[in-house]
């Protein structure tokens, strides 16, 4: 009698779990598919899916969540480059106009944080604001995440020519260009949650 209780609590169990866990895979299919729908008004629709799919738990399908974390995304990319183009800096060897494209490229960074960080504040803290108070706050994320994406793309521009063709232009532009793209995609996002107030 113990052993048949104990294997009906034991299926009863497996059962549960079974269902809860297919719930859930259900759920964060669905989640993923309002990340992978929203991500086709991007400019880079396959790097966008691939950096939001991760957090789809967290965006379910909320808009602002999407423009919310694509936004954290380039913050966090823009903050890990600036720290790499400050270790290139320390490098010995380095030809003068090297030495001076990446101070530039610092500096943009810099700024490039500064306004990213500005603008994820900005939409943590609107709240639910309508009307007037709404467009007034999405149109400072918007000024400022176009700013930071000019200021990647001066990063790069900084190292134009073939004076400066190596590993230290090409290392520095693949993650400037990466965080570029991001920004780009996060602008997009931003761009469509705003169209829909």
């Amino acid at each position: 009698m113990a052993k048949s209780t104990s294997l009906l609590l034991l299926l009863s169990l497996l059962f549960f779990t079974t269902t809860a866990m297919a719930a859930a895979t259900t759920k964060r299919s669905a989640d993923t598919t309002f990340i992978k729908t929203s991500c086709k008004s991007t400019t880079y629709p396959a790097l966008c899916v691939q950096s939001l799919s991760t957090y789809a738990s967290t965006i379910q399908k909320s808009p602002r969540q999407l423009a919310l974390t694509a936004l954290s995304v380039s913050l966090t990319r823009a903050q890990s480059t600036k720290s790499y183009v400050t270790k290139l800096k320390k490098f010995k060897n380095l030809k003068h106009r090297e030495v001076e494209a990446i101070a530039d490229c610092l500096e943009e960074m810099g700024d490039t944080v500064d306004r990213l960080s500005k603008s994820v504040q900005e939409l943590k803290h609107m709240g639910q604001a309508k009307g007037q108070d709404f467009l007034w706050h999405m149109s400072n994320v918007e000024t400022w995440v176009s700013a930071a994406l000019t200021d990647e793309n001066t990063c790069v521009d900084g190292f134009a020519g073939k004076a400066l063709n190596g590993k230290i232009k090409d290392s520095i532009k693949a993650q400037v260009v990466n965080v570029a793209q991001v920004t780009s995609n996060a602008l997009a996002l931003i761009n469509k949650f705003a169209a829909t107030h």
